[in-house]
């Protein structure tokens, strides 16, 4: 006899083929509980998962840790520790009103422009025509060109800063192992370096003072602050943001393309229908499937009485598909009114940069359906990246950017 399949847990809900039904039994049964297992709460209804991200003893890091410990004494803990997305209080404003400023100023028009451009170069470049196999390459590297080129770094450093990022990503998620914790760090150092050469040793007269790497310097200015470092690491922090969320939401609106044919076709017929598609796998299906919060004083939510040094863990996909917020959750619904979507968290934390992640993401997919590329044959053969709160389909022989280093 086969043994039986693992049962689904929090943390393997992400990369489980379906973990629908188990985030919807935890909505109705289980909204808010202590898991034994993990030495965490577990939020999943949305209406508790509101309460963790808008109450003011939830922080995104723990108050003892504020950078991991395997990655303390590194250039990763550099970037680290500068993100505004990692940090709290003072680390977290007034800097984030810098990064707000930055990103406000990447326009819609903007992002649509450098996506189809990258978009087509990619195509090109992974030869997608013939080789649809490459579709995970394509996905991950095109929020990374799109976000590059408009932080005014230099073309011909696209491809490291791609095999850069993805090390970097894997060495600071959470589980990751000392080998990717090295790796991370090491890619950490060259993303430093090379963001250091653009922003400070360069003549002035080289600088693309409307890139995005010059606005933020910028706008840190306006604020009062004058260090590099922070400017630097939130810099590689929009890529890194950007990086995962496109290259899952590409890749599960693909799948849920090819699981719908009559939402496929009338995607097809309209291509205005695919920005709400977007939107509405970024409810059914998106790319980061839960988020952490750390109390930092004793408090009560939904109840519970939760101590200073509790972790949460908040599925964010069991709270996009909670029926007391959007109705008839697993039903894809291209003109769903008043969709609640937790995907991009919110509150102070909220992120601002949601909608190029969108934008990047559908450049992506309208050069994708408009070559008609045969990802059809590939869906059996797909996986999910190794992830404790990402979900992202990697094809048939997953990107290997190693032939660039």
């Amino acid at each position: 006899m086969n043994p039986p399949l693992n049962p689904i847990t929090p943390i393997t809900a992400a990369t489980a083929a379906d973990p629908y039904p188990y985030y919807a039994g935890l909505v109705a049964r289980q909204a808010l509980y202590f898991d034994q297992t993990l030495r965490m709460w577990v939020a999943s209804s949305a209406d508790v998962v509101t309460a963790v991200l808008q109450h003011p003893h939830c922080r995104v890091r723990p108050a003892a840790e504020p950078v991991p410990l395997a990655l303390l004494g590194s250039a990763a803990a550099e970037i680290f520790r500068h993100l505004v997305r990692m940090n709290d209080g003072a680390g977290h404003c007034p800097f984030k009103q810098a990064v707000v400023g930055t990103l406000e100023a990447f326009r819609a028009q903007q992002v649509a422009e450098h996506g189809d451009q990258a978009a087509q170069f990619l195509f090109e470049q992974c030869n997608l025509a013939a080789e649809p196999r490459r579709l995970t390459e394509f996905s991950f590297r095109l929020p990374v060109y799109v976000v590059a080129r408009w932080l005014g770094m230099p073309t011909e450093n696209w491809p490291h800063i791609a095999i850069w990022i993805d090390a970097f990503v894997r060495g600071i998620a959470p589980g990751g192992s000392v080998e990717q914790v090295a790796h991370g760090t090491l890619a950490a150092q060259h993303l430093i370096d090379l963001f250091h050469l653009h922003l400070v040793k360069q003549p002035d007269q080289q600088i693309d003072g409307s890139s995005g790497l010059a606005l933020l310097a910028r706008q840190a200015r306006l604020i009062g602050c004058t260090d590099h470092a922070p400017v630097i690491a939130n810099a590689i922090g929009f890529i890194t943001q950007a990086y995962e969320a496109t290259a899952g939401l590409i890749g599960n609106t693909l799948i849920n393309l090819h699981r719908q044919p009559a939402i496929r076709s009338q995607v097809l017929a309209d291509p205005a229908l695919l920005a709400p598609l977007i939107q509405e796998v970024l409810r059914l299906d998106p790319p980061i499937q839960n988020t952490r919060r750390y109390l930092v004083a004793d408090t009560q939510i939904a109840g519970q009485r939760l101590k200073a040094g509790d972790a949460i863990l908040l599925l964010l996909a069991a709270a996009n598909r909670d029926p007391a917020v959007n109705l008839h959750p697993a039903h894809c619904d291209l003109r769903r009114p008043d969709r609640t979507n937790f995907s991009f968290g919110s509150g102070l934390h909220a992120c601002p940069g949601a909608a190029i992640a969108a934008g990047i993401a559908a450049a992506g997919l309208k050069k994708l359906l408009a070559s008609a590329v045969a990802y059809e044959q590939l869906i059996d053969t797909v996986h999910y990246r190794p992830s404790v709160n990402a979900r992202i389909p990697e094809w048939k022989d997953s990107h290997d950017c190693s032939h660039l280093k």
